[in-house]
Parts: structure tokens; sequence; C-alpha cells
């Protein structure tokens, strides 16, 4: 079969990746789709079950640190799209093993830059490839922190405050490098908290969605006043879409659910929404809500002005945040075999069966 375009992206077994997999499998059937995944312990390919079948969707499991591997795939499927999800990206775990992070968000981001860069020819002759592009997805993390006032602007300065946010700054500056140094044709954009159906439960909403089914504590940061601004993980997904083909070659792009909420206040609403659903007497879940010691270095606000993806592109949310937390709520309840096997680490023991071992 003769394809339009061949894309590689980059973690697509993971949670953001696999709905962007979906997305552009099912909406661009002229495309091929090469899901390139490490399969650590955030990505399981049974968030791709619905369409791994389909005839224009391809997996490739690759470590990005493995610049030979990377080398054949491109070598092979010769792809004229690079969209760059892949990444350590749980800041818990950053501040325990931080050089994880600098390795795959760094080193790995560098080897991808490097293989597309080879790959287009552009160090030696004008690319042959149509409209090629390399879009490399970062969060507001980089930005650090905000008062009680303002946004993050595109214009805003760097400044993270965990090895997490470090490594995707330091990522986020060499993909700008690429394009000023050799001329890639890059974009990047930095998105505000996500949450949805196939999250991994060592984040907030999954992990409390979990905790209240088996009637655990629901461990709240310090005075839970920290403030995020929340993005439903298929509208992030559709403002991939839109800055892969439409975003400005060299520039980057805010996404933000236009969205903020305290951490407490969102976590009585999934305790309210999820009583209502479970038909629990009011304040069965709020009960269980146990303030923890601060996590070091917690960024206070996170707010995401996203005016221009809105105002260049036409983009913005779908569903609104309440929406979207209980579409989020009806897919964990209706899907507790995928949540206990993930919970449970059996779909690890599978895969690394399948595929030879973790990488």
């Amino acid at each position: 079969m003769n394809f339009k375009r061949t894309i590689l992206i980059t973690g697509g077994a993971g949670f953001i990746g696999s709905h962007v997999v979906r997305l552009f499998v099912t909406k661009y059937p002229d495309y091929r789709i090469v899901n390139l995944d490490a399969l650590t312990y955030a990505g399981n390919l049974e968030n791709l079950s619905d369409i791994d079948q389909q005839p224009n969707y391809v997996f490739e499991k690759v470590n990005i640190l493995d610049a030979d591997e990377l080398k054949r795939v491109f070598d092979q499927y010769q792809p004229d799209g690079v969209i760059h999800l892949a990444a350590e990206s749980h800041v818990d775990r950053s501040i325990h093993s931080p050089l994880d992070f600098v390795y795959t968000n760094v080193i790995g981001t560098v080897n991808l830059l490097n293989q597309a860069k080879n790959s287009w020819n552009l160090n030696t002759k004008p690319c042959s490839l149509n409209n090629p592009r390399f879009y490399h997805v970062s969060t507001d993390e980089v930005y650090g922190a905000l008062g009680e006032t303002g946004y993050f602007t595109e214009q805003t300065k760097y400044d993270p405050h965990s090895p997490y946010s470090a490594s995707k700054a330091s990522s986020d500056h060499f993909v700008r490098a690429y394009h000023d140094t050799y001329g890639l044709p890059v974009v990047i954009s930095n998105c505000s908290n996500n949450y949805g159906p196939h999250h991994f439960p060592e984040k907030l909403i999954p992990l409390f969605i979990n905790n209240i089914i088996e009637k655990k504590p629901l461990p709240v940061y310090g005075d839970g006043l920290y403030t995020r601004d929340w993005l439903f993980v298929k509208d992030h997904a559709t403002a991939i879409d839109k800055v892969f083909h439409e975003g400005n070659s060299g520039d980057t792009y805010n996404i933000g659910g236009f969205n903020e909420w305290r951490n407490i206040d969102l976590v009585k609403l999934l305790c309210r929404l999820m009583d209502e659903k479970l038909g629990n007497a009011p304040g069965t879940s709020e009960v269980l809500i146990t303030y923890v010691k601060d996590r070091p270095g917690h960024d206070r606000r996170y707010a995401i002005d996203a005016s221009k993806i809105n105002k260049e592109l036409g983009w913005k949310p779908s569903v609104t945040f309440e929406q979207g937390l209980a579409q989020t709520i009806d897919w964990y309840l209706s899907n507790g075999d995928w949540l206990t096997r993930v919970t449970s680490g059996e779909y690890q023991a599978y895969y690394d069966e399948q595929y030879g071992g973790k990488v």
C-alpha cells in the first residue's frame, strides 16, 4: 500500500501518545503511523488494542536511547514526520532518580534529532521529502511557577524547579538549537496537566479514582492549594494534530484547558462524582482525604495562556472539566480489568515475554 505520509510517533503506547496514535490512525488512513515505544512501566499496548490491526499501523519496540535501532527504524520506514512524546514524566520519580530523566528526556531527544537530521539530509542537500516536520511535545512545567495572577505565554522565561522540568527544558533547547543550527523544521508545544482514559495510576486523578474504589487514603500534598490547569487528553490529541499540520516551523504553541483548579477542590469534586457513580452516601469518599508532607520544589501555580493556538489554528477544548472528568470516571469504572492489570504489573510481564525482555 502506498501511503501519503509516514509519521513516527514516539511514546505511542503511553497515556497521551496512545490517544495521538489512535487519532492519526483513524483520521488519516492514507498515513502510515509507526508507533515507537520502549514499553517501560507507563507503556501499555493494551491502550491501542482497538486499532492495532489497522493496515496503516506499525509497532516498533525501541528505546530512544538506542541510536542504532533508531537508525534502523528511520532507514526502514523513511518517516517524513516525527511526533516526539516519549519521556519520563513523573516529578516524584525524577526527584528520586534524576539521571533516568536526563538519559531519556535529553539524550533520547538528541538521538531522535540526529536521526531526523541525517535521514532528511538537511546538512548536505535540500530535503526531497514533502514538508518534513519534527514535533516535540513538552510541558508547561519548564516555565516554573506563577504567583496568584498571570499566565504562561510562549515568551515566558524558562525557570524549571524539578529534575523532570529541567530535563524537559533542556530537550526544548536542543530542539530549537537544531532548528537554528541545521535548519531542522521543528515545532514545539508546551501543555498543561492532562487527564482522561488510559492514564497510568501514579498521577493524581487515576490514582485517586483507584484509591476511592479500594477505599484507600487520598494523599494531598501540603495544604492542597496548589493550582493546575487541566486538559482532557483527547483535546490535547486534537491540538497536536493541528500543530503538526498547521503550525509555523520554528514556533512554540502553549496548549491549555482554560481550566484552573486547586488540588483540594479537584479532589473534592472527584470524591463527589465518584460517590454518585458508586451509589455511596454523600461524603463517603471525602473522609479518605489525607494531607501529607509537601513535595520538594513544589510549584505553587501553573496556568497556560492558550490564546495563540486558539487564534492562529482555531483550536479550543471541546469539553468542560466536569464533562471530561465524568467521562474519565466512567471509563475507569468500565475498565476495571485494565486497572487491575496495570496496578498489579501483570501487563509488563506479558510484554517482557512477547518482546524479549525489558528494554
